[in-house]
Parts: structure tokens; sequence; C-alpha cells
């Protein structure tokens, strides 16, 4: 019998019958599936597929002699998902690297532009309000597309006011677009009142974990990056290699990214990611301040997660939360 066919009901019957069974919550392994076929009414298929779903998912384990125990869910969830988490992180370096070894070749092309080819192709704007006519005016004639990546938390309501008519008007017009944030934009009523508003009309919203570069591309022929120590500034790019190069690094980041659903139903996911993601930056040595920054947090909501990881695992500090994090993750690796 295939595992993805056994019920939710089954595997909850199987899994409180292992953490239940006295005296010492373990069970034989070579004969426990016969014996919960017999204990529980169920076929001898339907419980080999229950124990081997349950194992696959961390939350049986198989200890020597070859006896099972129950897994609380918490510490299966972290078994299960750090690894995907790593492969993540490296497949994130990956796609830095590449970003950066290709950029390494832009001085040779600039050097080598045809003295034809426009001039404008690149250009700073200075002002805030001349950069946000310029987002104005590409969304007011964008036909087909707008790439969207916001990093931070929850956007401020006055910026929302003002992108939601050009947004809703674009997407009228039939301009797909597909918006990134990271997963505390979850958190803000405002920021989910404005992609609920803009999800009935066809655009695509998901979120990330951690910070990513801003950036918005319209038409894949145009688009508008910060400008590093000046939060005012932007610039325009209209160089067809490089706005192809930020149209993919926000593919990328997008097959990586989970669907914004609004709705109470999805918090506690993004919550714990949140904190999965807050044990790592703690085991890389960041502060609180820094770890809020790449997460779009308040730094009082980073400490109050620091703080209840720090009691969960015991430590005095966060040099010591840190270690003894690192120590589970290189036990369970």
């Amino acid at each position: 019998m295939d595992t993805e066919t056994v019920s939710r009901d089954v595997l909850i019957d199987v899994y409180s019958h292992v953490l239940n069974h006295a005296p010492n919550q373990e069970m034989e392994h070579s004969v426990v599936s016969a014996r919960l076929a017999e204990e529980l009414s169920l076929s001898r298929p339907a419980a080999e597929a229950a124990v081997e779903y349950l194992l696959t998912r961390g939350l049986l384990r198989v200890l020597s002699g070859g006896r099972l125990i129950a897994v609380p869910p918490d510490e299966a969830a972290s078994e299960v998902l750090i690894p995907l988490e790593r492969e993540i992180r490296t497949r994130r370096a990956r796609m830095d690297r590449t970003r950066r070894d290709l950029m390494s070749f832009m001085p040779v092309f600039e050097a080598s532009v045809s003295p034809q080819q426009p001039r404008n192709q690149f250009q700073v704007i200075q002002n805030l309000t001349d950069v946000q006519s310029v987002i104005a005016d590409l969304t007011g004639h964008c036909k087909e597309e707008i790439l969207t990546a916001q990093p931070g938390g929850g956007r401020e309501e006055s910026v929302l006011a003002e992108a939601a008519p050009l947004d809703e008007d674009a997407l009228k017009r039939g301009v797909r677009m597909k918006v990134l944030y990271q997963h505390a934009a979850r958190l803000s009523l405002g920021t989910s009142a404005y992609v609920e508003r803009i999800s009935r009309l066809g655009a695509h919203v998901r979120t990330l974990d951690d910070r990513f570069t801003r950036m918005l591309v319209f038409d894949r022929k145009a688009a508008v990056i910060p400008v590093p120590d000046n939060p005012h500034a932007a610039a325009l790019i209209q160089q067809p290699h490089v706005v192809a190069l930020l149209v993919e690094v926000h593919e990328r980041l997008w097959l990586a990214a989970e669907p914004f659903t609004v709705g109470a139903s999805r918090q506690p996911d993004i919550t714990e990611g949140l904190r999965q993601t807050i044990i790592r930056l703690l085991i890389e040595g960041m502060t609180d301040a820094s770890v809020a920054s790449r997460l779009g947090i308040s730094v009082r909501t980073c400490r109050r997660h620091v703080a209840e990881i720090m009691a969960e695992v015991g430590a005095q500090s966060r040099l010591q939360a840190g270690y003894l994090l690192a120590a589970q993750e290189r036990t369970r690796a």
C-alpha cells in the first residue's frame, strides 16, 4: 500500500499508540506492524504503510535492536527541515557567486558597447519625488509584466496607498504581476489588505525568510534598483543584459518563495519559519539589530524570539545559545 494513501486518522492512531505504549514507549520493530494491525484493527499493509510514513517524517525513530520510539513533532520538524534549509542556503550562496561572476564582466562589456547604442541605459535618479514619478510612469506604460521584490517587513501605508491605484490599473489592463516580500510582511495588516486587493485582480504574491535585493522590473525592458547609501535615490536601468540578469534573480527567488495566502491560517507556519531563521543567524553570531534588519522585523520582536530560544536551550547568554544551537545542529546532521 502506498504511504500517500494512508488516512490521517490511521497515522494519528499509530503514532498515538507508539507514543503511549507502556512501559517505556518502545516497541520491537520486527513485530510492530503485526501488533499494530491487531491492536488497532488495521490491515497489515495499512499498518506497515503508516509506520513507513511516520519513519520518513521523523515522527518515529528506530533504536538499537530494531525498536521504535515516538519523536516529538517539533523535534521531528527540526530534523526533517534543517537539511532542506541547508540546501536552500547552499543554492542561494551559489546564486550570489554566479551573480558576482557575471557582473565581473560588466566593465568589459561597457568598454565595448557600440557607439550607436543608447547612452541613457544607466541613469541615477537622486530625488525621491523623481523616483516615484519614474516608477509611476513605467507602471502606467507597462504592457505585459511587472516583477517586484520588496525586502523588509510590512510596507508603510502611505506607500501602499500610492501604489495600489497604479497597480490595480495595470492589472485591469491585463499586466501580469509577481510580488516578493519577506515573511515578516505577512504580520502587517496594511500589507495583507493590499495583497488581498491586488490578488483579487490576478497578482501573485510570495514571501521569503531572508533578505534579498530590492527591485522593480517592467516588461523585462527597464528596472529600478536602489542606490547604496542613499535611501532617496534609485538607478534606472535599461541595458538589456543587466535587466535580463535581474529577471533571472527574481525568478530564482520566486521559485524558493512561499505563496502569500491572506488569512490567519498561514501565520503560525511563517512565525515558525522566522524563528528557525533567527536560530540560524544566532549560530552565525549576528547581533539582534542585524538579525532584525535582515528579516524585516523590529528589534523588539527579534529580542523576544531570542529570549524564548535561549530559555528553551537553557542558555544564559547569546554566545552560549549560539554554541548550544550549533551543537544541536551538528548532532542532527
